[in-house]
């Protein structure tokens, strides 16, 4: 009899522990601009919510949370930030920041600065965190271009940190994948958008055990 009472209860140890793993479901935090808000379209639209949809499809417990908004900027983001961490507690931080600040020609050293606070804000509340780049015409010159451009690259580096080189490479030269402002994605454009980041981020949710 106790035999079996000990085997019943091991038994139902076993199949608990798998749906047990995660005492809450983990959260991705995607702090950006109008490109992942989804400009232009419905919020379910957006890349982030194509990712999310994508993750339940999997059977992921992931849940993407998608704080980004149109026309922010490092420095917007980093005076967000702190709220967003104690309301949200996510285990991984996406930063998509950087294109408004190059749109308006502000101090790529300023830009670097921000997104280097950002990091530290994230990981002294326990997130890991994957930087997107991007990249911007060259209406400022060459050298500001080229500054802009490796201000991410530096930090990943630096940081050592899961990179996306630059959110809009899906997308190519094709001008069908743009809105009519030839800056926003369309619908088309941010389900590209979604598959790409869901491939280059599988590894780094692979990294999390719960």
């Amino acid at each position: 009899m106790v035999g079996k009472f000990w085997a019943k209860l091991l038994g139902s140890v076993l199949l608990i522990l798998p749906l047990a793993g995660w005492a809450a479901a983990p959260k991705a935090l995607v702090l950006g601009d109008s490109l992942s808000a989804g400009y232009g379209l419905p919020a379910s639209q957006a890349w982030p919510a194509l990712w999310q949809l994508a993750l339940q499809q999997s059977g992921s417990p992931w849940q993407v949370i998608n704080a980004s908004v149109s026309g922010e900027t490092t420095a917007g983001g980093v005076t967000r930030f702190p709220a967003l961490l104690k309301q949200h507690a996510p285990a991984l931080v996406i930063i998509e920041l950087g294109a408004n600040d190059g749109l308006r020609g502000l101090p790529v050293r300023d830009m670097r600065m921000n997104l280097t606070r950002l990091v530290q804000q994230a990981r002294a509340a326990g997130a890991r965190v994957h930087l997107v780049g991007m990249r911007i015409p060259p209406n400022y010159g060459p050298e500001y271009t080229s500054e802009f451009e490796q201000a991410f690259v530096g930090l990943a580096r630096e940081q050592k940190l899961s990179f996306t080189p630059f959110l809009l490479a899906p997308l190519g030269d094709d001008r069908r994948l743009f809105q009519a402002d030839q800056l926003h994605p369309t619908a088309a454009g941010q389900a590209r958008i979604a598959d790409q980041m869901g491939r280059e981020l599988r590894p780094v949710l692979a990294g999390f055990r719960p």
